[in-house]
This record gives C-alpha cells, sequence and structure tokens, in this order.
C-alpha cells in the first residue's frame, strides 16, 4: 500500500477514500466492528476504508445474497449492527431477501451500496441502475449524500454515526446508505487515517410502562384463570426470570414459543409448558379451559394449534411489544403496551397480583406431564421426534441451535420439550424464508465461541448451498433433514391436487454429499435412527464443518406423526 500523503489538491481517488473513511470512522463510533464485503469496483473506497482500519473484523462472500445473509446471523448473535459493502447495479439487489427479514425480524444491518454518480444515471452507462429507495419500506431509513467533496468530511462522518444509532433504535433493522463515487476508484497514495470519532454508542433505554395502563392490568391478571404467551423476541437478559416469577405469582402457564428462549436455561421452569401443539389439539381440554385473559410476549407464536386455541378465545388480549410493531395477526388486541417486557412483569409483580385457583394451572401442568412421558415409540428409521430428542440430549450448554423454517421449526415447537441447559434457538422467523438459511448459522457461528447446530430441510438447504463456501473455517454441524422435497405441503390441503409432486413437493434428487465435496466440508449420510447420536455428538467435538444428511421417509413421517396426535387426541391431526 503506498504511504500516506497530506496533499491539498487531492485528487478524485483519494477524496472518495477519505469520504469512506470518515463514513466508515463515524459507524465504528457506535460500536460496530463486523463488516462483509462482496467484490466490486465502485465499492474501493469502502473496502479500502475498512481494511485500513484494525478494530474491524472482515469477512468475504462473493454471493451477495449470502453475504447479507451471514450478516443477518452475525448480527443475530448479539443483536448489533453489521455493515454490508456490495458494489453498484444490480448487486445489492441480491440483498433483498435478507434486508425483509432484517426488517421483520428487528436485526440491525448497515447496507452500504456503491453506486455510479448522477452524470451515469438514466443515460445507458453500464451497471447504472435506480439504486435509489431499492428496499423501499423495508428499512428504517435512507440516505444518499452524494458524491464525495472535501467540503463535507464532517457531514458524512455524521451520516455514520446517525446511521448506527438508526438501526438500533426505536425500532432495530436495517438502514441503507447509497454512495456514488466519481472514478477513478484507488488512489495512487493514501491519506492519513482520520482521527477516532468520540465513542457515541447507541443507548438501549428501557421503556417504563405507564401507571394507569399497568394498573389497570394488574386487575385485569389479578385473581383470575389466564395463559402467558412467549413469542420469538430478543429480549432483555432478565426476563426469562422475570416472567416465570410474574407467572407463578398469578399461577398462570407460560405457553412457550421454541424461539422464546425460555424452554432451556437455568431460570425456574416450573411453569413453562412446551408440549401445547399436542394437548391444545384435544378439543375438550380447549373448551374447558378458555382463560379468562391473555397476555402476550413477542411475536406471533409458530404452532398453528396454539394460534386456533387463542382465535377461539374472547378473552382480553394484551400484548407488550417495546418496538412500536403490532404483532397481532390474529386482530384480538385489546391493550397494546408499550413497554419492555421485563420492567413490566417486575412492575406487575411489585403489585403483588392475587393467583387464580390452583386447578388452572395444575391442568396445563398435568398435561405437559402426560405428554412428556408418552413419546413415540422407538424405530430403526430416524424420524424427526428422536432426531430432536438426540439434539437436544447431545449439543452442549451454551450452544446455539439454528432451525429453518417450514418443518423444522414446527417439529422444534412439538418435541423439543424443556430442559436446565442454557441453549439458545433461532431462526429466520421475520419473513419466514427458506433462502439463505445457512448463511445465516454460519454467520451466527463466526460471531460464537460456542457450538452452532443447524437443522434444515433439503429444500432450504438446497437454496443456499452457495452459502456453504463460508463454512470450511466455521465450528458448525449442519443436519439437513432430507425428506424429499417440500415435505410441510403435505400437511396441507395442496397435498391433495393433481400434480401435488411436481408443482408443490418439488424433489431435487441431488446427491447432497457432492456439494459437501465441492466445499471441502465433513459429510455423513444417516439412514438409521441409531447411527444418529454418536454421528453427531463426534461433529460437535470435532469444532468444524460437518454436514450430517438424516435421510426421512416422508410418507412414514406424515403417518407417525398422525398416529401419534390421533392416539392422544382421537381426532384429526392439524397441520
Amino acid at each position: 500500500m503506498p504511504e500516506p500523503t497530506k496533499g491539498v489538491n487531492e485528487d478524485t481517488a483519494t477524496l472518495n477514500l477519505r469520504w469512506a473513511d470518515a463514513l466508515i470512522d463515524g459507524i465504528v463510533a457506535t460500536g460496530i466492528h463486523h463488516a462483509v464485503i462482496s467484490p466490486g469496483s465502485r465499492s474501493t473506497p469502502l473496502v479500502l476504508a475498512i481494511e485500513r482500519r484494525h478494530d474491524i473484523s472482515s469477512w468475504h462472500h462473493p454471493d451477495e445474497r449470502s453475504a447479507a445473509f451471514f450478516a443477518l446471523g452475525l448480527a443475530s448473535h448479539d443483536r448489533k449492527p453489521v455493515i454490508v459493502i456490495a458494489t453498484s447495479g444490480s448487486a445489492p439487489a441480491h440483498w433483498y431477501p435478507a434486508v425483509i427479514e432484517a426488517n421483520r425480524g428487528n436485526i440491525p444491518l448497515l447496507l452500504l451500496s456503491a453506486d455510479r454518480p448522477p452524470e451515469l444515471q438514466n443515460c445507458g452507462a453500464n451497471q447504472s441502475v435506480d439504486q435509489n429507495q431499492l428496499f423501499g419500506s423495508h428499512v428504517r431509513g435512507f440516505h444518499d449524500p452524494g458524491p464525495a467533496t472535501s467540503e463535507a468530511i464532517d457531514y458524512i462522518r455524521a451520516l455514520g454515526v446517525r446511521a448506527g444509532h438508526q438501526a438500533c433504535w426505536p425500532n432495530p433493522g436495517p438502514v441503507h446508505l447509497n454512495l456514488p463515487f466519481r472514478e477513478p476508484l484507488a488512489p495512487k497514495q493514501f491519506p492519513e487515517l482520520p482521527k477516532a470519532a468520540a465513542r457515541q454508542t447507541p443507548p438501549t433505554p428501557s421503556i417504563l410502562p405507564d401507571v394507569n395502563q399497568t394498573t389497570n392490568i394488574h386487575t385485569c391478571l389479578s385473581g383470575r384463570p389466564g395463559v402467558i404467551v412467549c413469542g420469538a423476541n430478543a429480549h432483555h437478559a432478565k426476563f426469562p426470570d422475570a416472567v416465570t416469577k410474574l407467572a407463578k405469582a398469578l399461577g398462570a402457564p407460560i405457553l412457550a414459543d421454541p424461539l422464546s428462549q425460555l424452554r432451556f436455561g437455568n431460570h425456574d421452569l416450573s411453569h413453562i409448558i412446551s408440549r401445547y401443539d399436542g394437548f391444545l389439539r384435544n378439543a375438550d381440554f380447549r373448551q374447558q379451559h378458555q382463560p379468562a385473559w391473555v397476555l402476550r410476549f413477542g411475536v406471533a407464536p409458530v404452532s398453528k394449534t396454539l394460534l386456533n386455541y387463542l382465535e377461539g378465545s374472547d378473552a382480553p388480549a394484551l400484548l407488550c411489544d417495546p418496538f412500536g410493531n403490532w404483532p397481532d395477526p390474529l386482530h384480538q388486541v385489546t391493550e397494546m403496551i408499550r413497554a419492555t417486557p421485563t420492567l413490566l412483569c417486575q412492575k406487575l409483580l411489585e403489585m403483588n397480583p392475587v393467583p387464580a385457583g390452583d386447578h388452572w394451572f395444575n391442568d396445563f401442568a398435568a398435561q405437559e406431564r402426560a405428554l412428556n412421558s408418552r413419546q413415540p415409540a422407538p424405530e430403526s428409521l430416524p424420524f424427526e421426534d428422536k432426531i430432536i430428542g438426540d439434539i437436544f440430549d447431545c449439543i452442549p450448554s451454551g450452544a446455539t441451535l439454528f432451525s429453518g423454517n417450514s418443518l423444522p421449526i414446527r417439529q422444534l415447537d412439538s418435541w423439543s420439550g424443556t430442559a436446565g441447559k442454557t441453549i439458545r434457538i433461532l431462526a429466520n422467523r421475520g419473513a419466514s424464508g427458506i433462502d439463505g438459511n445457512i448463511s445465516t448459522l454460519l454467520g451466527i457461528a463466526a460471531a460464537s465461541n460456542e457450538p452452532v447446530v443447524g437443522l434444515l430441510g433439503d429444500l432450504t438447504f438446497f437454496h443456499d448451498m452457495n452459502g456453504l463456501l463460508a463454512m470450511r473455517d466455521l465450528d458448525a454441524t449442519i443436519i439437513l433433514l432430507n425428506n424429499g422435497g417440500g415435505a410441510i405441503f403435505g400437511q396441507l390441503p395442496q397435498a391433495e391436487l393433481k400434480g401435488f409432486e411436481k408443482h408443490w413437493l418439488m424433489p431435487t434428487g441431488l446427491d447432497f454429499s457432492h456439494a459437501a465435496q465441492l466445499f471441502g466440508i465433513d459429510y455423513r449420510r444417516i439412514t438409521k435412527q441409531a447411527e444418529f447420536r454418536p454421528a453427531l455428538c463426534e461433529a460437535i467435538a470435532a469444532k468444524q464443518g460437518t454436514i450430517i444428511e438424516v435421510m426421512i421417509d416422508r410418507k412414514l413421517s406424515r403417518q407417525r406423526q398422525t398416529d401419534y396426535w390421533q392416539s392422544i387426541t382421537g381426532e384429526r391431526s392439524q397441520a
């Protein structure tokens, strides 16, 4: 790299780099220390600005879609923003699925797209597309400061600070900065790095619930039978203790989604109910256990069975959301509570709520115990219920399990149970897509010092095989459940339609061992249930990238689940 220069009459390339240096300096001042870069020419000033610093870890991926999801995984680990860089043209458009997920999942990203300058727009210049407001309503903010100017260095640094804050508060999510650069792009002499801006880390203020509203909520909950429903959310670290203490004080069950971070941990698990997807299928139980109130935290739960139970209730529905979102697909919320969930629980506890009668919670707990002891019979073939049981037996405390959408997350909901291990379960449930799942779990692994295990279906795996490029250097294990296509559709009415396999199931027929070989990743194929547990334990102990493909007989698996649910309820299984 050429020596730094303080030249007064700097050329365009040097000015571009000073401009990018100032922007990155402002961003880093907000506490951002990760960047994911895809190759390109127009983004050269941004890449140089990243590489000139020692306080940013840079990751590289030639596929922009996989790069954006990798950044999403990095940001998911501790909910701090990650920089994503791409060149101009169609390149940043490949970010779109990850941007949608970040928006819906409240995951902070800083999207830095390079662009052609104004004089090359709308005139047929190569690689010039309209990147203005490219992501529409899916970002928290859009900024296009125009080409670099020496008079506005302070402005571009301040914009970096502003964007870092905007990605974090009041509603965490992606922010897009579109940055036009004139050529030349690679300077012959490099300016000195700017003096580091003062640290301006975005605050994460706690929101106290309104006193009058809290009093009314206490009156609604106290002494009456109700349920606490916890969906996926990035709650405060103290939330599990606070909400479980509140549940105990109220004598209420917590119907805890697998992504609630409540099923596993060293908090009190006595009021955590995880088997609701089984016993709530029973019409008699639902009818006899209609709540007088429903208190919800986080987004809507995964389980359709639980959603049907809530939809059939006319009880007051109270929803606590600190971000300004409105996660109410059933359109039942009667009280929206804008407060930090932990603080709401603590304030209600301070008011000494009166518990409901013992029989209310005891009925839910009895159902939980019954289903814990009544599991499907062992079989020699692999089945998802046993696979999931083995996963939670094998993975150590402190590990992260990343789940794909469609069937895997629903299988986790039904079969995970609860345990005192501290295990974090994550998934891309913002938009619930199958794209970018490999890259997301590898981004999580890149930020984690503990094992990361992914549970993905075969179509989800196929959809992001380019993401495997990042796996060779990471401690991650992918469990690939191969049931021959989109098996989730087999639980829907489409399964009865002519052309079901061609139009909905879409089996790929691929031998995924070739993908493992192409990317240089260890691979195991499992065809017997007894083979799975030792393979998983060995892969976790190896601390390197491993793919374990488990061959699932789709029709037998579906029949096994149907028979199990019918043995409990006497009713046909719900999707």
